[in-house]
């Protein structure tokens, strides 16, 4: 069965009762898809974690800083996990180390190098649906990292490249990428199908609705990424691809010397 990369975000995680709404849409892939499921922490639990840390130290250890906020992902993998459970779909929990995330040497915002795809990949030919926290991993020295803001949508295209699957869906609290924040813009226009490249273009001038990176890694790989409101999940968004189907392996170097210069 093909494979597929769900990722949910804060947004997507604002109450309990968000997991229930989240296990309907997972359960409505599963006839299709081996779903493995890519989740951020809940709406404001990284926040509140970054100030508690504050208020103990203004300055606090990177490392123990990393530590602490690699829980609010495991808060949201194992309510997911039992909101699961309850529907009767069988469902695993991993955090970012377990699930085979490998990062570089670096704490707050590191990238991720590799990943050994082993137990996602026997969890998921197992017929569970597979819950990883996003944003963490852990280094070769066997430490604990996270990867800098908007991360867990790099742990979801990274996940996807090593699992073969062809596409992530990023459900967020709206429709897809527009040509202007919707929030601010009632003129704003959705935009059905873009390039990568356009993509970048759009969250660096003005829309951060995906993390640049995991953009610049999915046109590396030919993954598609599509866009869509986790409260019209039926919807078809945004769909971010290259029409030419060619794999791109100098796009990451070339971004990263480009886009961030």
């Amino acid at each position: 069965m093909k494979k597929i990369v769900l990722k949910f975000g804060g947004a997507a995680l604002a109450d309990l009762g968000s997991f229930y709404s989240i296990s309907q849409i997972i359960k409505a892939k599963l006839s299709s898809y081996s779903v493995c499921v890519v989740v951020s922490a809940m709406q404001g639990v990284t926040d509140q974690l970054l100030q508690l840390a504050r208020k103990i130290d203004p300055n606090p250890s990177l490392r123990e800083l990393d530590m602490l906020l690699s829980t609010g992902e495991i808060f949201s993998i194992n309510l997911l996990a039992m909101a699961l459970h309850k529907e009767g779909i069988e469902a695993i929990s991993l955090t970012g180390e377990q699930a085979g995330i490998i990062t570089s040497s670096c704490h707050v915002n590191a990238k991720i190098i590799d990943v050994n795809k082993e137990r996602v990949f026997r969890e998921l030919e197992s017929g569970k649906v597979v819950i990883v926290a996003g944003f963490q991993g852990i280094s070769k020295k066997k430490v604990i990292n996270t990867l800098g803001r908007g991360g867990s949508d790099i742990t979801a295209v990274a996940l996807a490249i090593a699992l073969s699957s062809e596409i992530v869906h990023f459900y967020k609290d709206v429709g897809g990428i527009y040509s202007m924040d919707p929030k601010t813009c009632p003129d704003a226009e959705l935009l059905k199908n873009i390039s990568y490249e356009k993509a970048l273009e759009l969250v660096k001038n003005q829309n951060k609705i995906m993390h640049p990176r995991c953009i610049a890694l999915a046109a590396a790989h030919q993954i598609s990424l599509q866009v869509l409101s986790f409260l019209q999940p039926n919807s078809t968004g945004t769909i971010v691809s290259d029409l030419s189907c060619a794999k791109k392996p100098n796009f990451l170097y070339e971004w990263e010397h480009s886009y961030l210069s």
